[in-house]
């Protein structure tokens, strides 16, 4: 959600802006706006759309500047105009926000009433005419800054630029991730350490509550009680070949395409030399001390934690309860400590799954990040960071990032099984030796896409699609049933498949098309009953199976997709791969922005 960027630069920085608001393209949006202060005068730019518009706008109307702050915006206050685009300028104010000012009704209220004009239907103008009317009541920048924010309720990271003053910026967080950019006579602000790549690998994160005073000489970092504070400098490493789409026409299908690699990838990291054991190099993980193990996300991320649900009761027998972020916490559930706590978050900044670890952690024997950026927000704040080893993941719609969650749980349910005396060693070694085969396997499921292409051109003529399946092919349903939502705009539920007679089977119709998930398992001749209930209301049953599968059930089935023969240990792996392709093929049917779907961010800093 909203990107942020600023940059006190020793040349023109309108240019270093918009490159950097590219890279923060991925986290969603719909305007984008940046202002320059030259002269001690400031300037805006902004626009409604695309980067692409922006630039239009800065070729025709351009802005000149060393010093500047960009944005771009997902809208929650205010339609997705170009009033409500940000930065906003309040007199000598300009100011760029990722978050949600909760209080900001009164504080408009009290600003009108003391005069104030505002120009757009945001929270985020309330704090630029709140530090405006400071600055005219006759505090110093960094007085007024400081006054404003302990007004401000809820969350937010932002910049603020200043007229009069080429060589200051003022940066703050409270709820949402920034980061500071140390360069040779220049400073730069930025959402994540991905934006700042181009300019500088020497990063600070803000802390919870810190606010920053940036020049070009540096940077003096305050805390939320207004006392200087010593921050990490860290040297970080962005691999600036992962933000191209290479040979692809999209970032997702650059993405799904990686998964054979990076899964191998991250099997390396948890397996021993002689890949005949799970290790956890970053410290000590003994599931043999919990009573139970809860595992909170969102979205995609949630899916991957229902899969491990089965993989950690079937083999370590240990309970497990999953529940999502934006709910967990206003629950109250009571932690103990002997649970486990593990959290799940591709970006490590989803809001909702941050609230709920501050909830748990003095609560929680252990509280783990399953994660897979390592320098954010919940990963620094865990006991404990595992990282999925995804590589960065650009299109808003998460796959490979998907998969290596599933990949590096998978490892961990036979880790916790070994610990926990529920499995022999020998059985143990079975086990990871049928991981290691995901990447052959994933490739082979890869190279049915012609045929997955060529079934999308018949579901994007749907209004609605179900996605049915048993055991663990049951998150894969609802993981199906999200990717189709998410990417073509088409109406799609997924289901138990023992759950269809209670409910759904009222929408089967031979205008809707189902889509099984069956691999020859222990399940699958109780899902072939499900299927029978289907065709036999005139539904079009589209069955994802095995060669094994496809020859016993596809009688009378509307289309068959045939993925390779898999243990139905990993069948969630594989079975992601049509789930990701179907999605993807007919969004392009569709016409839809496949990296970028409306409404939608990458990382949800807010609630």
């Amino acid at each position: 959600m909203c990107g942020i960027i600023g940059i006190l630069g020793k040349s023109d920085a309108v240019s270093l802006m918009v490159t950097a608001l590219k890279r923060l393209e991925y986290r969603g949006y719909d305007s984008a706006g940046i202002a320059t202060v030259t002269d001690g005068v400031l300037g805006c730019r902004r626009a409604v759309g695309k980067l692409v518009e922006l630039e239009a706008t800065l070729a025709t109307a351009p802005l000149q500047g060393k010093a500047g702050i960009g944005h771009t915006r997902w809208a929650t206050h205010g339609a997705p105009t170009t009033a409500n685009a940000h930065p906003h300028i309040a007199g000598p104010v300009a100011v760029v926000h990722n978050g949600i000012i909760e209080n900001f009704r009164p504080l408009r209220d009290e600003l009108r009433a003391a005069g104030a004009k505002f120009t757009s239907e945001t929270d985020t103008e309330v704090v630029a005419q709140l530090c405006a009317a400071n600055i005219a009541a006759g505090m110093t920048p960094q007085q007024a800054v400081d006054a404003t924010l302990k007004r401000l309720e809820g969350a937010f990271a932002l910049a603020f630029l200043f007229a009069g003053h080429d060589n200051l910026m003022i940066a703050a967080r409270r709820g949402s991730p920034l980061a500071i950019g140390h360069g040779d006579g220049e400073m730069f602000i930025g959402s994540d350490a991905l934006a700042l790549a181009p300019m500088t690998n020497r990063v600070t994160y803000l802390e919870e509550g810190d606010w920053a005073v940036v020049t070009r000489d540096g940077a003096k970092i305050y805390d939320a009680l207004g006392n200087l504070a010593n921050r990490e400098l860290r040297v970080v490493n962005v691999d600036s070949v992962m933000i191209d789409k290479g040979t692809h026409r999209h970032f997702m299908a650059k993405e799904i395409h990686e998964q054979p690699s990076v899964l191998a990838f991250a099997l390396s990291h948890y397996l021993n030399a002689n890949r005949t054991a799970v290790v956890v190099p970053e410290g000590d993980l003994d599931f043999s001390q919990f009573n139970r193990i809860v595992m909170v996300a969102c979205g995609t991320a949630f899916y991957a934690c229902h899969v491990a649900k089965y993989w950690f009761e079937q083999h370590a027998r240990i309970p497990v309860e999953i529940d999502v972020a934006s709910e967990f916490r206003y629950r109250e559930p009571p932690i103990s400590p002997r649970d486990l706590v593990i959290f799940v978050s591709q970006s490590g900044e989803t809001a909702d799954t941050l609230a709920a670890l501050r909830y748990v952690k003095d609560k929680a024997g252990l509280v783990v990040a399953v994660i897979n950026a390592p320098e954010s927000s919940i990963a620094r704040e865990a006991d404990l960071a595992l990282p999925i080893k995804a590589g960065v993941e650009v299109s808003v719609a998460s796959s490979k990032a998907f998969t290596c969650q599933l990949a590096v749980f998978a490892a961990l349910s036979i880790l916790a099984a070994r610990q926990c005396g529920k499995i022999e060693a020998s059985a143990e070694t079975a086990l990871i030796q049928k991981l290691t085969q995901l990447p052959r396997l994933i490739n082979e499921a890869l190279a049915q896409e012609p045929a997955m292409a060529l079934i999308a051109r018949d579901l994007a003529k749907a209004r609605d699609i179900l996605f049915l399946g048993r055991g663990t092919m049951f998150p894969l349903a609802l993981e199906g049933a999200l990717k189709l939502k998410e990417l073509s705009y088409i109406h799609a539920e997924g289901y138990a498949s023992g759950e269809l007679k209670h409910g759904p089977i009222a929408l089967i119709d031979e205008s809707v098309p189902v889509i099984c998930f069956a691999p020859v398992d222990p399940l699958f001749d109780k899902t072939v009953s499900n299927m029978q209930e289907v065709m036999a209301r005139g539904g079009k049953v589209l069955l994802v199976t095995d060669a094994e599968g496809a020859e016993r059930a596809s009688d009378g089935v509307w289309k068959t997709l045939i993925l390779p023969k898999i243990d139905p240990f990993l069948a969630p792996v594989i079975y992601a791969i049509p789930a990701q392709m179907l999605a993807y093929h007919t969004a392009i049917e569709k016409g839809t922005d496949v990296d970028q779907p409306r409404n939608l961010a990458k990382s949800v800093t807010v609630e």
